[in-house]
């Protein structure tokens, strides 16, 4: 079997990068924002914060709250027919807006 060469990072150039406009520090309550179970939120990677960070390849995904975990949240999305959850950072998820 072949070994796996590089880490979950991999190829995610373009995803994990800013707008010009958007470097720096972020705002603060986008960092402590607050999410009702049940609520839609869309998979949002915040590069320059790598705690509770997802995997790479749900980036724009939409998921639904299940749960609060410390400070962060279980989502679950369906992903090939299967339905996974997730556990993700707050600053990470943006609500879906309708």
């Amino acid at each position: 079997m072949a070994v796996r060469i590089g880490s979950s990072r991999r190829k995610s150039r373009h995803k994990m990068t800013k707008h010009k406009s958007q470097r720096g520090k972020i705002n603060i309550t986008r960092y402590l924002q607050s999410f009702n179970v049940g609520d839609a939120v869309v998979l949002k990677v915040e590069s320059s914060i790598h705690k509770g960070c997802y995997p790479l390849r749900f980036h724009g995904r939409v998921a639904i709250v299940k749960n609060k975990r410390r400070r962060c949240y279980e989502v679950s999305l369906i992903d090939g027919g299967k339905e996974k959850t997730l556990i993700v950072h707050p600053v990470h998820l943006q609500r879906l807006v309708k």
